[in-house]
């Protein structure tokens, strides 16, 4: 592996992971630049099939949705389709009329890098209850930040750190081992999406988030722990793999082999980040509405 592509990655990962533990504006507000970044490129993926996306007003409604999120999460919800109704508005009026292609993809462009995103926001920032109750200060430095003063009881960080780091844990280890046993056993090919994949790489990478998802259920005393870890990490490991066959197909179909040339090494923000798109949300609804019934 080329050393660009090591120091890269380990860069990228302490910038993650201090974006995560700190929370409040610091993870909202560089969620929001990756965001910035990302939907850069799929817009330029759109352009590469002749269409004409509402680039601009989409970039800033979206950024709208992950800041709502921060201060007010169910306001995001009520945003989302007056957004979706503004970025029409803005394609009604242009010289050109728009296409079906032009206001589909501009609406996609809002949900897959606008709204999705915003549930990690949500469940970073804005959840508050899940675990075992801890009496715990979540906010100890300015703009809603956090810093453990100890770290020798991650149980009793704040539950919005624990749960986040979860599932990030999960979908790390998905990612790892289909990268890794796929390497080694792979021999069937999973799709023609993306060649590289193989049905043994995915098998362990879904066998890697089951793992993690036990044992962030057990350390954490979830509710019957044993159920809920398997039913995380089964549902993380294969949505993560779905978000990451769904850019793959965006980039074949635009005829791209990366979205973009951003991060040296590895490619695109999309590249990096396409397994956390559709996992935000099952995360937050799982934390949210599953678990305080198993209470």
């Amino acid at each position: 592996m080329p050393w660009t592509r090591i120091i890269t990655a380990i860069v990228a990962i302490v910038f993650a992971l201090g974006m995560l533990i700190i929370g409040g504006w610091y993870f909202t507000l560089g969620l929001c630049v990756i965001v910035f970044l990302g939907q850069l490129e799929y817009f330029q993926l759109v352009r590469a099939k002749g269409i004409a996306p509402a680039a601009k007003t989409t970039l800033v409604v979206s950024q709208i949705l992950l800041i709502s999120s921060a201060i007010a999460s169910p306001l995001t919800d009520a945003l989302f389709p007056l957004t979706g109704a503004l970025i029409c508005f803005y394609l009604l009026f242009q010289p050109k009329p728009a296409t079906i292609a032009d206001i589909s993809t501009s609406v996609l462009g809002l949900f897959y890098g606008g709204y999705l995103p915003s549930y990690w926001v949500r469940l970073r920032v804005g959840f508050a209850h899940t675990a075992p109750t801890v009496n715990v200060a979540s906010i100890n430095l300015p703009l809603m930040g956090y810093w453990p003063e100890s770290w020798n009881e991650p149980k009793l960080f704040p539950p919005a750190l624990t749960v986040t780091c979860l599932a990030f844990g999960c979908i790390w280890a998905a990612d790892i081992g289909a990268y890794i046993m796929g390497k080694w056993l792979g021999r069937t090919r999973l799709s023609d999406i993306s060649p590289k994949k193989t049905v043994e790489g995915a098998f362990f990478g879904l066998l890697g988030s089951i793992l993690i998802g036990e044992i962030g259920a057990w350390y954490l005393e979830w509710p019957y722990w044993y159920v809920t870890g398997m039913i995380l990490g089964v549902l993380i490991g294969i949505v993560s793999l779905l978000g990451d066959l769904t850019e793959s197909m965006m980039k074949r179909d635009a005829g791209v082999k990366d979205s973009g040339q951003l991060i040296p090494g590895h490619g695109g923000i999309l590249d990096r980040t396409d397994s956390y798109v559709f996992t935000a949300p099952l995360v937050y609804y799982f934390v949210t509405l599953l678990l305080p019934l198993l209470q």
